[in-house]
């Protein structure tokens, strides 16, 4: 079986965790389990790895703040005919310890050694650092 890998995508338009939670609240998963899909251009030459255990780890202003498994991927072909990829990943989102990450485009692997730690479901609004404490700090390069 292949070790896992995870892939790492901004959270483009989202201020923290609950913009992201929020935004799955009033836009409904178009499958009836609640999986959500993320759509993306290029397919990972990784998929097994993805496929394998990963989780999308979602770069909110800077800083990687939670994480959804990921299902599958999906063939989607968009309105324009080319094909693209569709991450599936649960549902739940699961938080994170923080880790500043720099802008960059599209998605990125994210090794299972260099990810981070998910908090403990019982402090799901804490981490090592406040959020707005991590945010600030990657916005002016100390984490």
């Amino acid at each position: 079986m292949a070790e896992s890998v995870h892939l790492l995508k901004l959270c483009v338009g989202a201020e923290s965790v609950e913009d992201l939670i929020d935004w799955h609240r009033t836009h409904p998963s178009p499958f009836p389990t609640g999986e959500r899909r993320h759509v993306t251009r290029m397919w990972p030459k990784r998929e097994a790895e993805v496929t394998a255990g990963g989780s999308l780890y979602w770069v909110i202003k800077g800083v990687i703040l939670c994480r959804q498994r990921i299902v599958r991927l999906d063939e989607v072909r968009g309105a324009d005919g080319i094909l693209r990829c569709g991450i599936v990943m649960e549902p739940e989102v699961i938080r994170t310890e923080g880790a500043a990450r720099r802008p960059f485009q599209g998605w990125r692997y994210l090794e299972a050694k260099d990810a981070p730690r998910d908090l403990p479901r019982g402090r799901g609004t804490d981490s090592a650092l406040p959020e707005e404490m991590a945010l600030a700090l990657a916005a002016i390069g100390l984490r």
